[in-house]
């Protein structure tokens, strides 16, 4: 009896010891997928420039897929929303840099919903045969959405923008940043997918053989994809070349008070401008055939201001060549970011208006109510910009330039309507002083680099403060600046008028993977509810 009642004691005892150990390891078991899925998005992120590990893309998504697999809609749209996170919070902290935290965080905020509502198709379809490419499809479509809305949408962070030093970026040439995007998460599904089969044949000893051929084909295909459409890369002119000169003035001082200082921006792109010419005249550098100037690099309004219009008259006279200027115009009532085509002898000739002007920085959405938690924000943006309606193609002498201004280079269809409308090279004048030293400048410039492999053209990159770049037309960047430093750089680069399949089919691609993740989760749904069915009955 004894033994007995000590034995029982000894029981009671150690159960409320046991409790909590028991839920411990259920707290560890749940918090493991929401750490990995954050891990995994801060991996993704590190795969984008500056840095060059654009293959740590393809392990992200494979753990992004461990992480959702077979998991509830509610429990993956958590996840999803941690993997958003984890991704943009670092990715996009450039938008904080001169107005806060707020303006970033409420960004990432909503972005990450995007992201999350992706994770949930991702999980729908993770039990349907080759699913991988069910959940690839889900993922562009996902971006396809986040580029539309809300605002007109914000591309920045397509998986495409970070694969321009990647195997995979003559895919681009294929079928635009969805299939670029589209080839590197499927491999990404794939690599998981397959390690997860032959995990599953090592410990049952059933190797199921159209599975794994389906997973091993997810990873196989993008890459010989990609090696197959290197035929369509070439930097080879086809309609001459022209000898461009990019300028890049630099500007007084970083941040949104540059502004303040419209003048001395102005002079800083002129004074960089006759020392071009100066240097030709010394026989050092060629004499290019057209100069282009950065966003922003005459905030004076020349129509209006004579001062303005004779500074640059000037420098187009000393160089001998036309200039592109970026000037802010006020005409009809209406402020317009637009570029200016100054001849030397005409004066301005033709004039192209920025149409995807960014929100909270050129037009504010919502004043009243970005008024009433802010009054600060409303008197950053005092007047909205308003849109330009047509595309932008300057002819230099024949030359034919198409300009996508800053913020446009994230947007596919501002980019292609320049090329269909005959451009041969494409300028990307920019203005990136406002986000100081951060890597909006290296995020900007991958996108120029996978719009030049897209469509087979030189891009020029001329920015108030760097980096400025000369990109070839399979994306390799042959001259660049340092930030924050005046400079020039001339090349001669090749002029192109054909298209590539990507050019030519527009916005098919991404309809037709939109119809391929609309497929999959349709049947994902059917499926679920005839399992409901057959267990009801």
């Amino acid at each position: 009896m004894t033994v007995t009642a000590t034995s029982v004691d000894q029981s009671d005892r150690l159960q409320p010891q046991l409790a909590p150990t028991a839920r411990g390891l259920r707290l560890l078991r749940r918090m493991v997928p929401a750490a990995a899925a954050a891990i995994c998005g801060v991996l993704l992120y590190v795969s984008f420039p500056p840095r060059t590990l654009w293959w740590l893309a393809v392990p992200a998504f494979a753990g992004f897929a461990w992480v959702l697999r077979g998991r509830s809609w509610k429990a993956a749209l958590g996840l999803g929303y941690l993997f958003g996170l984890g991704f943009l919070l670092p990715l996009l902290v450039w938008t904080g840099v001169e107005v806060g935290p707020g303006p970033w965080l409420a960004l990432v905020a909503i972005e990450a919903v995007f992201v999350a509502l992706a994770g949930v198709g991702v999980a729908a379809v993770s039990k349907l045969s080759a699913w991988p490419v069910w959940a690839a499809a889900v993922w562009i479509a996902g971006e396809a959405v986040r580029a539309r809305v809300p605002f007109r949408g914000f591309p920045w962070g397509k998986i495409a923008f970070g694969q321009a030093d990647g195997v995979f970026l003559p895919l681009a040439a294929v079928g635009g940043t969805p299939v670029l995007g589209f080839a590197v998460v499927l491999c990404g599904f794939g690599l998981y997918e397959a390690g997860r089969l032959a995990a599953e044949g090592r410990r049952t000893r059933v190797v199921r053989k159209a599975a794994a051929a389906a997973a091993l084909l997810s990873v196989a295909v993008p890459v010989a994809g990609a090696v197959a459409a290197r035929g369509l890369v070439s930097d080879k002119a086809e309609n001459g070349t022209a000898t461009v000169a990019v300028i890049q003035g630099n500007v007084p001082r970083a941040g949104l008070e540059f502004s303040a200082q419209r003048r001395a921006v102005l002079d800083y792109h002129a004074r960089e401008t006759m020392k071009l010419a100066a240097d030709i005249k010394a026989g050092k550098v060629a004499k290019p055939d057209f100069v282009l100037w950065p966003e922003n690099s005459s905030d004076i309004d020349p129509f209006t201001n004579a001062d303005a219009a004779q500074i640059i008259d000037d420098a187009a006279k000393a160089v001998g060549a036309p200039i592109s200027v970026g000037g802010v115009v006020e005409r009809d009532g209406k402020l317009l970011n637009e570029q200016i085509l100054w001849d030397p002898v005409k004066g301005p000739t033709q004039t192209y208006d920025k149409r995807q002007i960014q929100p909270f920085g050129e037009y504010l959405p919502l004043r009243s109510l970005v008024g009433a938690i802010n009054k600060n924000w409303t008197s950053m943006v005092r007047q909205d910009f308003s849109r330009g309606t047509k595309p932008g193609v300057f002819d230099f002498d024949g030359a034919k330039v198409g300009l996508v201004t800053c913020y446009e280079a994230a947007f596919d269809w501002a980019v292609r309507s320049e090329v269909t409308d005959g451009a041969e090279l494409i300028s990307v004048p920019s203005n990136n002083a406002t986000f100081d030293r951060s890597e909006m400048t290296y995020q900007q410039l991958a996108m120029s680099r996978v719009r030049a492999v897209e469509h087979s053209r030189t891009v020029t990159v001329p920015v108030t403060s760097g980096v400025s770049a000369v990109i070839m037309p399979d994306g390799r960047i042959t001259q660049k600046t340092g930030m924050f430093v005046p400079a020039y750089l001339v090349q001669k680069v090749p002029l192109r008028s054909s298209e590539t399949p990507a050019t030519e089919l527009g916005i098919l691609p991404e309809i037709a993977l939109v119809l391929v993740a609309a497929g999959g989760l349709g049947w994902a749904i059917g499926a679920g509810l005839r399992g409901r069915r057959a267990g009801n009955a």
